[in-house]
């Protein structure tokens, strides 16, 4: 097996039985605001576009799925290895591109083909990425192949039922706008920025030792901001206000914390051909070149952002007018309020007004009211804030994700008070009447199961409000604080409060 890096998550990987292209990402994502780190423009798409047997795309986010690449560069007569996604918007987009062929899977069932062994492990939460994530395991008989993607939580055993992993592509890096666009002491964000990374990390460290892979190559991250309004994100930022752990950094922390991890660096072009113990690896770039991209990362980056001013410049073009007043009202009233009228789950976890400032126009989403209105200065517990263009070209496209397209772009400020509400981000996560259906059947279908574990001196219920994960393997106790390792969310278990966010109790009593 050949596994050539292609930058951020993409891969493409060779094997007797077949080729694999996955996730083949070059043009920038979410307003022009994320381009791969290291630059990938110069790598020869069209060789692996023609050469792939199959095409694996882990999920709609556009840093995975680059609807222009693959359209210019990706034969259209391959075969798209399909996730079990609970709707089918990836395979509708993969066909309006012109793919005719699909393998389609079901989540954690491996398949063969040709002597190719594929299993792919598909997500369908609402925290999923756009309505889902996966990640793809594949065996040629000599190698067994583990890409991680964006995909947590993952039930390991199972991957490993699949076999021993040799290869394991693990997500290491931010790809989240919190604390970035906060309006918070710069104090305060440098503090829950460096808790972002460490909780990152371990996240990593939990899964490599989890699925305790023979070889180890962080992968799909970090991005890079290359327009001069959001520059300072880079990497961990100026002050330390930013979560974009680079490659080589998380490298130096993992030989720091597991210095038996056979851990590589894989950077777009990187040839890698792991083989039981030992992996032949190839850099197109040489020693000083590698150097000068993380030693200099300012100096490189803006030499990278030099090359693409007409690529940012073709998108702010791209952009739709601001909307007057009342058109802009009246677009959005048209579009969320039958949609806010589905919503109950979502409009009782949310429990209040929200504000969107759309330029200078500040309209409240009235989630106990179900309606959109203009702000007449209720008290708000969570503001949104961003430009009138970027709202009206969400509007003229129907983006039915505004967190695949304004949210990752980080080109908005927010403010909250009280905890985090993830009810509130998954609304903006399903602007389509089939999203709000697939997502409010979800949480009909996931309340608490009645199934409750001892542990640590307390009788608990075995499944996390979040997204589920078995508390009897992910649940840690620290006194009365219970933290489910897999996303950090934490609860106070004398009294049942999430202390991560607003409308997750959870059931707990101490065992006497």
């Amino acid at each position: 097996m050949r596994v050539t890096g292609l930058g951020h998550a993409g891969l493409f990987i060779e094997t007797a039985a077949g080729s694999v292209l996955c996730d083949p990402w070059v043009n920038p994502a979410f307003f022009g605001s994320w381009f791969p780190f290291p630059d990938n423009t110069d790598l020869d798409w069209a060789h692996y576009g023609r050469s792939a047997d199959y095409l694996y795309v882990s999920h709609l986010h556009r840093d995975h799925f680059d609807a222009e690449n693959l359209r210019r560069h990706v034969r259209k007569d391959l075969t798209v290895l399909l996730p079990a996604f609970a709707t089918d918007e990836l395979e509708r987009e993969l066909r309006d591109l012109g793919f005719t062929r699909f393998l389609r899977t079901r989540t954690g069932v491996p398949v063969e083909r040709d002597g190719l062994r594929i299993m792919i492990t598909a997500l369908t939460g609402p925290g999923d990425g756009p309505i889902g994530d996966s990640a793809l395991s594949l065996d040629d008989g000599q190698t067994v192949l583990l890409n991680q993607n964006d995909a947590h939580p993952l039930d390991i055993a199972a991957i490993r039922e699949f076999g021993e992993v040799d290869a394991y592509f693990v997500q290491f890096s931010g790809a989240i706008w919190y604390p970035m666009v906060y309006q918070l002491p710069l104090s305060a964000k440098k503090e829950f920025a460096a808790r972002k990374r460490k909780g990152q990390f371990d996240r990593a460290l939990r899964y490599i030792d989890a699925v305790q892979a023979k070889h180890v190559f962080p992968n799909a991250g970090p991005p890079c901001f290359l327009d001069e309004a959001l520059f300072e994100h880079n990497g961990t930022g100026r002050d330390g206000e930013s979560i974009f752990v680079d490659q080589r950094a998380f490298l130096r922390e993992l030989a720091g914390a597991r210095p038996e991890v056979p851990a590589h660096l894989l950077l777009p072009g990187t040839v890698a051909e792991p083989e039981d113990t030992a992996c032949k690896l190839t850099h197109r770039y040489t020693d000083k070149e590698i150097d000068h991209i993380f030693r200099n990362k300012r100096d490189y980056l803006r030499d990278f952002a030099r090359r693409q001013q007409d690529v940012l410049a073709a998108e702010r073009a791209a952009r739709s007018p601001e909307l007057p007043r009342d058109q802009l009202l009246a677009q959005l009233k048209e579009w969320w309020e039958p949609l806010l009228a589905r919503a109950e789950h979502i409009c009782t976890g949310v429990g209040g007004p929200a504000r969107l400032d759309v330029g200078e126009v500040p309209i409240v989403i009235d989630f106990p009211g179900r309606e959109v209105r203009l702000w007449d200065g209720e008290r708000c517990r969570y503001t949104l804030s961003t430009t009138g263009d970027l709202v009206a070209t969400n509007i003229a496209r129907r983006e039915v994700d505004w967190s695949n397209s304004l949210l990752l772009s980080m080109r908005f400020t927010a403010s909250r008070i009280g905890p985090y509400n993830e009810f509130l981000y998954v609304f903006f996560k399903c602007l389509s009447m089939e999203r709000i259906e697939y997502v409010e059947n979800y949480y009909d279908a996931s309340q608490d199961d009645g199934q409750d574990i001892e542990t640590g001196g307390w009788r608990i219920q075995r499944r996390c409000p979040h997204l589920s994960a078995d508390l009897g393997r992910f649940g840690q106790i620290d006194g009365d604080v219970l933290t489910c390792t897999l996303h950090g969310w934490r609860y106070d278990l004398s009294t049942g409060r999430c202390l991560t966010a607003d409308g997750h109790d959870i059931r707990a009593t101490p065992v006497r």
